[in-house]
């Protein structure tokens, strides 16, 4: 699944980026690199963009770059335990 599709309130963890170039650089200097555990905790009233936690910080992300990071919905309390 890709972070667009991450329900409000749940966990994924970062499989892998499948951007490339300059988009794939941003986006691991923001912290997204495989294992990176993130929370969407809020979505604009327009719906673009989200809020996610990602290392403690809080940072809104279109669902243009989203697109490009598959996730791993974290569901049990043991995947987040151990994130």
């Amino acid at each position: 699944m890709y972070l667009t599709n991450l329900p409000l309130g749940s966990k994924g963890r970062v499989v892998k980026l499948t951007a490339k170039g300059k988009k794939r650089r941003r986006l691991l200097d923001l912290g997204l690199i495989p294992g990176t555990v993130v929370e969407a905790i809020r979505r604009s009233p327009s719906g673009d963009p989200t809020a996610y936690i990602i290392r403690g910080t809080v940072l809104a992300l279109r669902s243009e770059e989203t697109n490009f990071i598959e996730v791993e919905e974290l569901t049990q309390r043991r995947d987040i335990l151990w994130a």
